[in-house]
């Protein structure tokens, strides 16, 4: 480090594991003049230290020592490199270690800050209180201990404080050791680190310091502690860091003041732990002696604000006495006699006065009184606390008004006084404080006065201030831009996933875009992140924002990014449009939980948004490594999934109409997301499982046919279509409007629903709800009149109505795949001819027609339906495991159609279509998921597959393990591929069902089989005949295959399977809920024939789109476009559900325990305050008692006296007192 670095004193760029740059930084001071001491007969120096211990160079200047009367610790002392620093170890005290440095009292205040931040890794404070005062042996009342205990260590740790003292076993420093230790038995370890104890103490009082020395520094040094030392000069084992201010002397006091005071000074400049102000330092004076003057002095003339304790003693009495009861003289008049430099005689006489009755045996009064002199002019800093008036609860609030009555003095008159106190209530998180002494109803705020605090409450996780600043009035819109937003973003800590996920794309822009732009995160990688988390659930957030059209590709969007953000960027200063959404998302990627359920409770939406929320914090979940992070995020998800069920079951309980048209809407501030799309990639399975959720993908899957319709008779319908004509189905039938007036005359809704339109009795009125609508307010009709959409022929009516329902489109898929199977089997069975010319056969030729169909229909479904590319397309596709089964099927007939084309490899065809034949069998397990009752097993039965594959893998083990050792044991040599293979593993895998070869292993046994020991023969393939040496351990090892494989393993996966049933038995109905609307949305989505006839669906389809360019109603799933006044509309009736949901919750949580012991909690600190009060004026009618009775006893006195003399002669007797209390009872 550089000359300038050291004068300036960082450390801050010094390596953290290495500490021997410590000794360069800060030195110790050591004696170098020998002045002598007076009473000590020559033996010691005023420095404390004897002649003998001085170095040579300090007892050789004879004439220097000759002229000094008085020590000097800046003359008589130099500096050398510090031996004393580390971690201390208190012997027998089974506390934490803590960090300790010698230095020299003219060390400069910012190295010292740099090692207690960057090095002892102390957190920066919020506060810094500086209790001094109560030094040696002097007692401490009770009531002060009741404020340390109680109030100055409950503030400290609700404000993250730092308190310093002097960190010695005496005085005040041992009670404040206490009063920490005693209170961290009551809170738990989190809190107890936001109070950081510092002693700063002179190194030549401190006993035992010989055992911290070490010029390589103690990690740790022993400290031993006499257990004798209660009021004694060692260190206190309850502090978590001590500066030894060493000024050469030894034994004497006072050392220390002027370092501790410029520290203060420093960190008083400093940002606090929440950035947002500086740190407020107060000084704190309890008690104390008359040499602490010195430093009250030298601290005021520094504008450092101080609280006396009035009443505990000492100097804080007099100090009190002073500010509270001496006033000023007055000033004389102008053009009167010559005014005198010197202060007032008067003043003066009166602070003399005082300090005689405080100090009576105080001798040298004359600087004493210069001392209180100049600390009377900054009396304006001096605050004085009454504790019988005040109250210990209320400390910290204290400490709040005296800060804030300190800085009134040191800000222009323009500041809003009220301002510096919201603005330290929010760095210490205290919003009761702000609630009871700022928004009560007397002070009107600006905007600009709550734009710091609004800053810092965000950025630093205090949603009960946000919350606090809008009830009174803020308007978000006004704070919130997209510059802010973009602050915030760069404001999330380094630690938190979401900061690493947004620097990588960052650094990837900066990186393709090979610029040098500062590295501030924008909205395009905000946007670049949510499209990554959100995938295709919704349109990219933020791209109108930019300009980036949606539709270019990924490069032409990346370079129009990297045009905008090198440019001006105008819009950092346009007004976010999203405001509350764009807060939500920004608290739920960092995880944070009461500040993203307040952020929603603000926003629109809100099932949709809760919904989100999930999606994110699940995406999150995923790419977090630490165990507990993940466990958060992913319990916040599931708390936003809960929120999203219940408010829509709120919706479901008022509406059901309308919270069918919620699910199915699409959201403009989403992107285009619907609800149940959103639940379908956040996997909010709890979500689909809502009655209402079911209600309407029933009413999807049966379309206008009723719920409940037999099978059979779709089925009868679909081979003789005439009957759809007839009654044989029954269809949903709608009122007219005239009976749907007439229904809510007879029975109203209630007041909301009365504001939100008629009812919608199906899915297809949904659909059609809004044209109406539309279509009413271009044409609004005549009284009379009713509005209708153009009828079609009733047997065009019912033909649409039966044929477009998916459940017609599944049962004849259904149907049609049971006559494929049945085909194929045929085929294989019966019917597969030889290669041609003599084959194929016909119904093997319909076959692959049929396949064919099939393999057009994967080809619609991935590449034709959507608006996606092709590689997304294909991505999506292959993401559902059943259309894996599908290309596995297609690809396996494929396959053996070649194979089975041409004689060499006929066999090998046939075999691969009998294989595939399995595969397209097994691909009804998917078709029967929506049942009610197979649907969860077939659940059940995909888990206890992956857990199959886990035994299978052990027992693979054990089997290669004992097939391989018991081939070796039986046969010397065997090396025939094929009898390896059925010896080594389908031998023993056989012996788990119970085949057993006994004759074979057992050589006891006879066994009728030719066998060899030529080496010739067995080459050539014969059998070789078995080795008998080891058979006994061949038997063994059986026996212990068949304990293994067939109790403990078989068994263990038993249990596993029993235990996976268990766990989704519980939840089968939840999980066959979700899976059966995959099934839904596949059909629903279908042409309406099935294979082979679906070809001429594929033809019409071709016409319509290709040819004719009619627009699919399929395209998008469960995807409805509502006009913009139906959209608000839907919005506030969402909204009023939302705040009918959070009202019932908030009564449920004033209903609880927890809640009712606070509310009964608060009662019983009113009641301790008014008997406090009680108590006080009980003490002063005592003392008003007290001086009546004096009075009374003198006036007594004065009339007996006057009775007597002859001066006053009157012929009245003068009363008495009996007579007086006998007028008046008599009265």
């Amino acid at each position: 480090m550089d000359e300038k670095d050291v004068e300036e004193g960082g450390v801050g760029a010094m390596s953290k594991t290495d500490l021997s740059w410590i000794p360069v930084f800060f030195k110790k001071r050591v004696c170098t003049t020998f002045v002598e001491d007076s009473f000590s007969n020559g033996r010691l120096c005023q420095c404390g230290v004897a002649r003998d211990a001085h170095h040579s160079v300090a007892l050789g200047d004879y004439f220097s020592t000759a002229i000094v009367s008085l020590w000097d610790s800046a003359q008589h002392s130099s500096e050398q490199p510090t031996d004393a620093y580390g971690e201390l170890e208190f012997a027998g005290a089974g506390k934490r270690h803590s960090s300790f440095l010698r230095l020299s009292s003219s060390t400069h205040p910012s190295r010292v800050y740099d090692i207690m931040t960057a090095h002892w890794k102390l957190t920066q404070p919020n506060l810094v209180v500086s209790v001094v005062g109560g030094e040696g042996r002097s007692k401490v009342t009770g009531w002060v201990r009741d404020v340390l205990k109680q109030g100055l260590v409950k503030a400290a740790q609700s404000t993250g404080a730092w308190i310093i003292t002097s960190g010695l076993r005496e005085g005040i420093g041992r009670y404040v050791g206490e009063a920490v230790r005693d209170h961290a038995t009551a809170v738990s370890s989190v809190a107890l680190n936001k109070v950081v104890l510092i002693g700063i103490s002179p190194w030549g009082l401190v006993q035992n310091r010989q055992q911290l020395l070490n010029d390589e520094g103690s990690f740790p040094a022993k400290y031993y502690v006499s257990n004798t030392s209660r009021n004694s000069c060692y260190l206190d084992n309850n502090y978590k860091a001590f500066l030894l201010v060493d000024d050469g002397s030894v034994g004497r006091k006072g050392g220390e003041v002027s370092f501790r005071a410029r520290l203060e000074d420093y960190i008083s400049r400093q940002r606090s732990g929440s950035g947002s102000i500086d740190v407020p330092v107060l000084c704190m004076l309890i008690s104390g002696e008359v040499a602490m003057l010195e430093a009250l002095d030298v601290s005021v003339k520094n504008a450092m604000p101080w609280l006396v304790l009035a009443g505990s003693g000492g100097i804080a009495n007099l100090v009190s006495d002073i500010v509270e009861n001496v006033q000023s003289a007055p000033k004389p008049p102008p053009g009167g006699a010559e005014e005198e430099v010197t202060p007032n005689m008067e003043l003066r006489e009166r602070m003399a006065e005082k300090l005689k009755m405080h100090f009576p045996s105080e001798r040298e009064t004359d600087k004493l009184v210069d001392k209180l002199l100049s600390i009377y002019q900054n009396k304006d800093l001096i605050f004085i606390y009454h504790a019988e008036q005040e109250g210990v609860d209320d400390f910290d609030t204290v400490l709040l008004k005296t800060l804030v009555q300190a800085s009134k003095h040191r800000v222009s008159g323009a500041t809003n006084p009220y301002a510096d106190e919201l603005r330290l209530a929010v760095t210490w998180n205290r919003v009761d404080i702000a609630k009871s002494e700022l928004f009560n109803g007397n002070i009107q705020w600006k905007y600009q006065d709550l734009e710091d605090s609004i800053t810092d409450a965000l950025q630093n996780n205090k949603p009960q201030f946000l919350r606090l600043f809008i009830d009174n009035g803020l308007n978000i819109l006004d704070y919130m831009t997209y510059g802010r937003l973009e602050d915030l973003y760069n404001s999330i800590p380094e630690n938190c996933l979401a900061n690493s996920l947004l620097q990588h794309l960052l650094g990837v822009r900066l990186n393709e875009a090979n610029t040098k732009h500062p590295k501030k995160i924008s909205l395009y990688e905000v946007s670049h992140l949510l499209e990554n988390l959100l995938g295709e659930v919704c349109l990219p957030f933020y791209t109108s924002v930019l300009s980036l059209g949606t539709q270019s590709s990924k490069r032409k969007v990346f370079k129009k990014a990297c045009e905008v953000l090198q440019g001006s960027c105008k819009y950092r200063e346009e007004w976010c449009r999203h405001a509350w959404l764009s807060l939500f998302i920004w608290a739920v990627l960092q995880n944070r939980s009461e500040m993203a359920i307040f952020f929603w409770e603000m926003c629109g939406e809100s099932v949709l948004t809760a919904l989100g929320g999930c999606k994110l914090l699940r995406e999150l979940s995923k790419l977090e490594n630490e165990t507990e992070a993940k466990l958060s995020i992913r319990d916040l998800a599931l708390k936003f999934e809960y929120m999203a069920h219940d408010v829509f079951s709120t919706c479901y309980q008022t509406k059901a109409s309308y919270s069918f048209k919620l699910l199915i809407r699409k959201s403009q501030v989403w992107g285009n997301a619907t609800c149940l799309k959103m639940a379908m990639a956040a996997d909010a399975r709890l979500f689909f499982s809502h009655d209402g959720v079911q209600s309407l993908l029933s009413q999807i899957w049966w379309g206008d046919m009723e719920r409940g319709t037999a099978a059979w008779k779709v089925i009868l319908t679909m081979l003789i279509p005439p009957l759809c004509c007839t009654n044989l189905i029954e269809f949903r039938k709608v009122e007219n409007v005239e009976e749907v007036k007439s229904s809510q005359v007879s029975n109203p809704a209630s007041e909301a629903d009365c504001h939100y339109g008629e009812t919608v009795f199906s899915f297809s009125d949904i659909k059609h709800h809004d044209a109406e609508q539309e279509d009413s307010n271009i044409r609004p009709p005549t009284k009379g009149t009713m509005i209708h959409r153009k009828k079609q022929p009733f047997v065009i009516t019912r033909w649409k109505k039966f044929w477009y329902a998916p459940v017609t489109s599944f049962l004849g898929n259904l149907l049609m795949y049971f006559i494929f199977l049945f085909l194929y089997a045929y085929v294989l069975l019966v019917d597969f001819k030889p290669p041609p010319p003599e084959g194929p056969a016909a119904s093997e030729y319909v076959l692959y027609f049929w396949v064919f169909t099939i393999v057009c229909e994967e080809i619609r479904e991935t590449f034709i339906v959507g608006s996606k590319t092709v590689a997304q397309r294909l991505l999506l596709y292959f993401q559902d495991v059943w259309n894996k089964f599908d290309v596995l099927a297609i690809s396996l007939f494929i396959a053996g159609l070649c194979c089975r084309m041409f004689n060499w490899s006929f066999s090998i065809g046939r075999g691969i279509l009998c294989m595939d034949y399995m595969v397209f069998t097994l691909r009804l397990i998917h078709i029967f998921t929506v049942h009610r009752q197979l649907g969860p097993k077939i659940i059940i039965l995909g888990k206890m597959i992956k857990d199959a594959f886990f035994f299978l893998f052990f027992l693979g083990l054990w089997l290669s393990a004992y097939g391989v050792a018991n081939q070796a044991l039986l046969y010397t040599y065997d090396p025939s591929p094929d009898r390896l293979f059925r010896r080594v593993l389908y031998r023993p895998y056989l012996h788990i069902f119970g085949q057993i070869p006994v004759e074979e292993i057992d050589t006891g046994k006879s066994w009728d089989r030719d066998c060899t020991d030529n080496l010739t023969l067995i080459d050539g393939g014969e059998e070789p005949c078995r080795d008998t040496t080891h058979n006994w351990l061949v038997v063994i090892l059986l026996v212990v295959f068949l304990l293994v494989t067939n109790i403990l393993l078989v068994n263990l996966l038993i249990a596993t399977f029993s235990y996976t049933f268990s766990k989704v038995q519980e939840r089968s109905d939840t999980y066959w809920k979700f899976q059966r609307y995959n099934l839904i949305v596949e059909y629903h989505s279908r042409p309406t024939l099935a294979p082979p006839f679906i070809i001429l669906s594929h033809i019409n389809l071709l016409i319509k789109r290709r040819l004719r360019k009619v627009p699919s109603t399929k395209i998008q799933h469960f995807a409805l476009d509502i006009n913009l006044k139906t959209a608000n509309k839907l919005e506030k009736w969402e909204a009023l559900q939302k705040e009918n949901f959070l009202s019932v919750e908030s009564k449920k949580i004033r209903g609880t325990d927890t809640e009712r012991l606070k509310r009964m909690n608060a009662k019983v600190d009113v009641v301790v305050k008014q008997v406090a009060e009680i108590r006080d004026v009980d003490r002063r009618l005592r003392a008003l008692e007290t001086e009546m009775e004096f009075c009374t006893s003198s006036l007594q006195w004065i009339m007996e006296a006057l009775s007597q003399s002859s001066v006053v002669k009157t012929s009245k007797v003068h009363p008495s007192r009996k007579a007086i209390i006998q007028t008046s009872l008599e009265k």
